[in-house]
């Protein structure tokens, strides 16, 4: 099982990009696995600040770094505001990449990007810059072919998700992509493991024969010092 969580550039509710991320959500159920999607609402984070971090940041941001902490996969869908990510988005990026107490969660995070808008390039030149940035952030972005949701204002929409086929396969295969990338660094996380306990146990019987060579040493000195004994 994976879990998803979602992350919607525009803090409504009601945006394109949160209808791509409700698509997303319901086509999980169709995929290999059994997976899960939680949304990560990023309109109750405060503005970055360093102060207020040293202070421990707001119960908002410790609970947004939890949640993030807890996931397989990001998945992010973002508007374009005059060609970038919007700013409250690059602000809870701006608080999730910071470390705190332990490890940034967004390092190492498998994380898929997608981006939607009425206009016909569905806020395309938002992605390179998302992507820059998350890359600085330690976090793993999906190699795939960009899917940018464009002219939503012509798709059908059904319980606050796109319905066009087309476009649910584009988001489906961006979703196996992610899952794809989750499975290799779990497997490779595996690896190590076992690398890691064979390597134990190659201390272990290395110690275990040192151990066997000490008593050997102290059985053949004293068999000597006997022989010596008996001489004199």
């Amino acid at each position: 099982m994976a879990k998803f969580v979602l992350v919607s550039g525009s803090t409504s509710r009601e945006s394109v990009n949160a209808a791509v991320l409700a698509t997303v959500s319901h086509l999980l159920a169709d995929l290999p696995g059994t997976h899960e999607a939680e949304l990560l609402p990023i309109a109750e984070l405060p503005f970055y600040e360093t102060a207020l971090e040293r202070a421990g940041g707001s119960a908002a941001v410790r609970q947004a770094k939890k949640v993030v902490a807890g996931a397989d996969v990001l998945f992010i869908s973002t508007p374009s505001y005059n060609g970038e990510m919007p700013g409250a988005l690059k602000n809870a990026l701006d608080w999730l990449s910071r470390a705190g107490c332990g490890a940034s969660p967004l390092s190492g995070k498998v994380t898929a990007v997608t981006s939607a808008s009425p206009g016909a390039r569905g806020a395309l030149d938002a992605q390179p810059g998302l992507i820059g940035v998350l890359g600085r952030c330690g976090a793993r972005v999906v190699e795939h072919e960009p899917v940018a949701v464009g002219g939503t204002g012509g798709l059908a929409l059904e319980d606050g998700r796109f319905t066009d086929p087309e476009l649910v396969a584009r988001l489906r295969s961006l979703a196996l992509a992610a899952l794809a990338e989750f499975a290799e660094l779990d497997a490779v996380d595996a690896v190590d493991a076992v690398d890691a306990v064979d390597a134990v146990d190659a201390v272990d019987a290395v110690d275990a024969v040192d151990a066997v060579d000490a008593v050997d040493a102290v059985d053949a000195v004293g068999a000597v010092g006997a022989r010596v004994e008996a001489l004199v």
